[in-house]
């Protein structure tokens, strides 16, 4: 019969989390993460296999985190959906300008593996998704509360917000600061169409 784990597993992940998303994938060493940890390799690789399935197993949590905190952001009646999309647009802005220039995880994860490691590109695709799916929700309660035009495409809207989003993200990466970052969040607001009532 297997022994049971003597560590917590959820705290394993976010402080290997906390070593790919600082490094990046090939900086990051399986010695490097059990040092963090301060497990030995021989545990990790028990749990969770090598390096590549414990950031796939790293970059699946944050993916669901970054769904799931957008839907609750973003999710609500339709009444408060523009001060819902508002505040969600400006919260990205500001964490991306908080965050050491580390950026996104689902950018960086994406960007260094997606090409060539199909379990990463395919969670980063159905992340994607998801936020367009929620962006455009919410705007189409904006349009049934009249603060946006009715006759604008709601996913054209969501696809034009996701991109600045993401956009927003990799401008702080390479240094922007948060007047800049602000600024664009304000900017994507004021293009989309408002209502004429």
């Amino acid at each position: 019969m297997a022994r049971p784990r003597k560590f917590d597993e959820q705290q394993v992940v976010a402080t290997a989390r906390e070593r790919f998303w600082a490094g990046g994938y090939a900086a990051t060493s399986m010695d490097d993460i059990a040092a963090a940890t301060g497990l030995g390799k021989g545990s990790l690789y028990g749990a969770f296999g090598g390096k590549q399935d414990l950031f796939h197993r790293v970059f699946d949590d944050y993916c669901t985190s970054v769904v799931d905190a957008t839907a609750q952001q973003l999710r609500g009646d339709d009444e408060n959906a523009y001060t819902r999309l508002s505040a969600h647009i400006h919260a990205v802005a500001a964490a991306a300008a908080d965050t050491a220039q580390r950026g996104c995880l689902l950018a960086k994860g994406t960007a260094e593996l997606a090409e060539h490691d199909k379990t990463v590109a395919q969670r980063a695709h159905t992340a994607i998704e998801a936020l367009h799916a929620l962006l455009k929700d919410d705007i189409a309660a904006c349009q049934r509360n009249g603060d946006l035009d009715a006759k604008a495409d709601p996913g054209q809207l969501a696809a034009l917000v996701l991109a600045v989003l993401r956009g927003i993200e990799a401008l702080a990466k390479a240094g922007a600061n948060e007047e800049t970052l602000t600024d664009i969040a304000r900017t994507a607001l004021a293009v989309l169409p408002r209502s004429a009532n």
